[in-house]
């Protein structure tokens, strides 16, 4: 038996996983590490721990499936995206902690350079819009905040990448500098059209092109392990930003399919095919993934809270012990209120772009308790994926399919998805295999090995878990929606 491991590192947690030969899950081993919040709206992660982690759960992987890492043949990577790293060219030394792609410490620049008129420039050439949210400005930081940083660059001695490219190196001993279509596309340095770095906007926020790495296609070679890791050298096969990565699972290959995944935050990709589709409503245009030269784009909307939420009514409220509670909470919520949580924690995504806003909630009344809080924060998720459908309609009218594929943490949860359902009026589909993003960067690994399907056998294989159907009235879906859009609104007005 050949297996294939994915490498799955995500925002709060990494993850290793073994699937076998049918593309079944082996084993799974996963370990948190810490979040640290210098400043308000700030998030860094300390490099070291995202390496660390990495490590420890795929020699975890491999020991709780019993075999040996000859037994592998290749890995994949999937990561949290636009999170961005500097590290020393030769000793492998971060510069500055990895600065989070939920960090808005570069919002009042942000605001200045589209005040100047850049934002053009930025959108026609990366589909991206100029928001703290993506690796340039928070790069840009870097280089202006650490003494001496910029000569270094200038002299060729440091290197950025995003968390992919920082593991590549690491895995590969620093003989591979390198990076993917679908997580280039992600820093708002990479013109997608083109399919290369643009010098024009390195330029525009003094970046040495030399910092950057090479980019390849999302099933590509990216070199082989070091042997002393895992106890033989391992190919490295695969490589895709995670939510292009949970496109990639879901088999949503054909134009007009699209996949909304519910993790830290929520991401909703509707496949456009091989021609990229400008918004006008706010919404990114991206590589849903390259293979072979040839990419395939994709209209994302971004949510930055979804799971993270959740996380809040655990850790901040303390009114749960466990994700799970919150279903058993929202069914018993009182009928007869309409309370609205708007989870601005770190401003608002798409379509709003509101990097300063933050979070609120109304309709409270004497009442109001952790069953209706619960039930809130779960229906803002499926309120906040309708804007973003909604916007995909608006700049692709009659593309959309009509079924909203749907994976990640929250996507277990049975109320949220039929709510989720009942919002946005259409089929919900959830699929036997849960790990969507990383079975995307399993599956792109074992296909370039040769032990995995091609794209069609694999579109073919996908299974269906549960068909959520709205039985929602139209009355009550337009009722809740528009209480979701004043509360959105009086939020903004802040």
């Amino acid at each position: 038996m050949r297996y294939v491991m994915a490498i799955d590192q995500g925002t709060t947690s990494s993850r290793a996983i073994l699937f076998d030969e049918s593309m079944a899950i082996k084993t799974i081993a996963q370990e948190e590490f810490p979040q640290h919040y210098p400043a308000s709206g700030w998030v860094e992660h300390d490099p070291s721990d995202i390496w660390s982690t990495v490590v420890a759960t795929c020699r975890a992987a491999i020991e709780k499936a019993g075999i040996n890492a000859t037994d592998i043949a290749a890995i994949g990577i999937t990561n949290q995206r636009e999170t961005t790293l500097i590290w020393d060219k030769v000793t492998g030394e971060p510069l500055h902690n990895a600065i989070v792609w939920q960090d808005r410490r570069t919002a009042d620049y942000c605001a200045e350079m589209v005040a100047a008129g850049h934002e053009e420039t930025i959108t026609r050439k990366t589909g991206l819009l100029f928001d703290p949210y993506f690796s340039s400005t928070k790069l840009k930081w870097i280089l202006d905040k650490v003494s001496g940083s910029r000569e270094r660059a200038a002299r060729g001695e440091l290197l950025f990448g995003t968390v992919d490219t920082y593991i590549i190196w690491r895995l590969t001993a620093g003989v591979v500098h390198a990076t993917d279509a679908t997580n280039a596309c992600r820093t708002m340095l990479y013109d997608i059209e083109k399919g290369a770095w643009s010098s024009t906007i390195c330029d525009l926020f003094d970046i040495p092109m030399e910092m950057l790495p090479d980019v390849r296609n999302s099933a590509d070679d990216f070199g082989v392990t070091r042997p002393d890791l895992f106890g033989c050298e391992i190919p490295i096969l695969g490589v895709a930003g995670d939510q292009q990565a949970a496109t990639v699972g879901q088999a949503c290959f054909l134009p007009g399919m699209m996949k909304s995944t519910y993790g830290t935050g929520c991401f909703a990709l509707l496949n456009t095919g091989d021609t990229p589709i400008r918004s006008n409503n706010r919404l990114l245009t991206t590589v849903a993934y390259q293979l072979d030269g040839k990419r395939t784009y994709a209209l994302e909307g971004s949510i930055f809270i979804a799971g993270a939420v959740v996380q809040w009514l655990r850790d901040g409220l303390k009114i749960i012990r466990e994700a799970p509670e919150t279903q058993a909470l929202a069914e018993a919520a009182d009928p007869t209120q309409s309370v609205v949580m708007v989870p601005a924690f770190t401003g608002l995504g798409a379509p709003y772009w509101k990097p300063d806003c933050r979070g609120a909630i109304f309709g409270l009344t004497r009442n109001s308790g952790p069953a209706e809080l619960a039930r809130a924060a779960l229906e803002s998720v499926g309120f906040q994926t309708r804007d973003l459908l909604e916007a995909m309609r608006a700049d692709s009218p009659g593309e959309l399919k009509g079924v909203l594929r749907v994976d990640g943490g929250m996507s277990a949860s049975d109320w949220t998805m039929q709510f989720l359902s009942d919002i946005i009026g259409a089929p919900v589909d959830r699929p036997e295999v849960k790990e969507t993003t990383a079975l995307g960067a399993a599956w792109l690994a074992g296909m370039k090995a040769g032990i995995y399907p091609d794209q069609q056998e694999f579109a073919k294989n996908w299974a269906l878990d549960a068909r959520f159907e709205p039985n929602m009235s139209e009355e009550d879906r337009a009722q809740k929606y528009a209480l979701w859009h004043r509360a959105v609104q009086a939020t903004m007005a802040v």
